[in-house]
């Protein structure tokens, strides 16, 4: 086992293959960056064409014997893999934070709720039960097997290095499956920690591979022949090509795209509750969160909040990754920023009222960072691109509506459906909203509502292409295969015949 972190960030981020770190020959490499100074931490390669199909024929070679490894054995290495990854937890964010320039509270954030999905893998043998019924016609019984599918391919965003590859590959080995992950390149160090802990937990060589790269990485695994099942979480226009291509090859696929999430208040809300959620679901992790709240719906009264919101908002600010009074980090790149600044300058020609500006932000110390200020528009229309787009940075639309019945058809009429949620003291309110939103995670005085890992993660319409979800059982009956048997035994071959009489003398 080779111990990457020893004497601080890796120059190079190494492969993963045949259970063994090894430096590609690549000779294109991809610079990593603190996005809070613009200095080069680290390199990723770009793989071989032979380096992937290494890693292809070692997760296909070690699928053959791990299947059948037994249910119990698969989830100890899961609770030992748990275990590491608690008594490392600080330093695992460290790393992330370091990387992704997240503040290190975020950071820890990231890293608890991937474990809290590695802990729900431990169950994986009642998550695998069959089922059984006995005489389904005369002397025939009926029952089912929960097998593996063979290699499964990940791919990972930038924004939860750790949480969203411990969404996949520790439940996909769990079923049986061997996994190949492509992490971020803007972030590959986390998920480089990850794996190590993994292979200490015991995973044995070949169940999970590591390759890194951009496009042409991806398309030779989602188009080869070995590949049964892909996983993916990011933009919208990736989304749909990985989708494409995946089912185009007949293999099986869970796409995780664009959000556009509304938070409905209501004027009996709580006020203070509302501002502060607001604040922290709005502009916390700089709104590089597919679940961030992009989109405010004031009904009635509750406009009037508005003013407060803007103070509360104008108080918080970004900063380092290890600045305790920071209420976020940077943008993730230049370009990142670039484009939200772009979004924001767009807003104000079209019209809208743009109330707190960020566009200059500014964080002392740190002249290079890619920061952008807690933004809020009001006079949003649903026409305007700053609504049409999930804009991925800290900037809250803000809409105004009579009743809720408007705030409804508004939020039913975007064809995202990720995530949404509504304040109110209305148990009534409540529950019309939850029963008519067409949104598939749904909050109630809850801006974020990410489901835990014994639930999944289901998002809705244009928000995921698929038909199972991440983690939960949907993730256990997307990575593996039911096998129905039904079988009949005959009275006549019991040896002796069916009133034999044993002696047992």
């Amino acid at each position: 086992m080779t111990q990457h972190f020893a004497n601080g960030l890796p120059k190079r981020v190494p492969l993963f293959i045949e259970g063994e770190w090894t430096q590609s020959e690549s000779s294109q490499w991809i610079p990593v960056t603190n996005p809070a100074t613009q200095e080069v931490i680290t390199e990723a390669p770009c793989a071989t064409e032979a380096e992937v199909e290494r890693a292809v024929a070692s997760a296909k070679a070690a699928f053959a014997s791990w299947k059948d490894v037994a249910v119990p054995v698969r989830a100890r290495i899961m609770l030992q893999y748990q275990h590491l990854l608690k008594q490392h937890h600080d330093e695992i964010a460290t790393i992330l934070a370091q990387e992704t320039g997240k503040t290190f509270d975020d950071a820890k954030g990231d890293v608890w709720r991937g474990i809290e999905v590695v802990e729900h893998a431990c169950n994986i043998a009642s998550l695998m039960m069959g089922e059984t019924v006995e005489n389904v016609a005369r002397t025939i019984d009926c029952y089912s097997y929960t097998q593996p599918l063979g290699v499964c391919f990940g791919i990972t965003p930038f924004n939860f290095p750790a949480m969203i590859p411990l969404w996949m590959f520790p439940l996909a080995i769990a079923c049986g499956n061997t996994f190949i992950l492509k992490p971020s390149e803007q972030d590959p160090l986390t998920p480089t920690r990850l794996v190590e802990l993994f292979e200490q937990a015991g995973a044995p060589k070949g169940v999970l591979q590591v390759i890194h790269g951009g496009k042409d990485q991806v398309n030779q695994l989602l188009t080869h022949p070995e590949v049964k099942a892909v996983s993916f979480v990011g933009s919208v226009p990736v989304g749909e090509h990985v989708y494409r291509t995946a089912t185009q090859h007949l293999k099986r696929a869970q796409c995780f795209a664009g959000a556009k999430n509304h938070m409905v208040v209501m004027p009996d809300a709580n006020k203070q509750q509302v501002i502060n959620n607001l604040v922290g679901a709005g502009f916390g992790a700089a709104g590089q969160r597919c679940m961030a709240i992009s989109v405010a719906v004031m009904v009635g009264e509750s406009k009037e909040w508005v003013d407060d919101l803007k103070i509360a908002a104008s108080k918080i600010r970004p900063g380092a990754w290890d600045d305790k009074d920071a209420a976020y980090g940077p943008q993730i790149s230049p370009q990142a920023r670039d484009r939200v600044l772009a979004f924001i300058e767009k807003g104000k020609q079209e019209g809208a009222n743009c109330i707190l500006d960020g566009s200059d932000c500014v964080v002392e110390g740190f002249p290079d960072g890619n920061w952008v200020g807690p933004t809020i528009f009001t006079d949003v229309t649903t026409d305007m691109e700053i609504y049409k787009n999930e804009i991925f940075g800290p900037v809250l639309c803000i809409i105004t509506v009579d009743t809720l019945d408007e705030a409804i058809a508004l939020i039913n009429a975007c064809p995202f459906g990720n995530g949404t949620s509504i304040f109110t003291a209305s148990g009534a309110c409540a529950r019309k909203y939850q029963h008519e939103i067409l949104v598939g995670q749904v909050g109630i005085n809850v801006p974020v509502p990410v489901p835990l890992p014994f639930f999944s993660f289901t998002g809705w319409r244009a928000s995921f292409y698929g038909d199972q979800h991440a983690y939960g059982k949907q993730a256990v009956r997307f990575y593996t295969e039911t096998k129905t048997v039904t079988a009949r035994w005959f009275d006549e071959d019991i040896p002796g015949g069916p009133n034999m009489t044993i002696n047992l003398k």
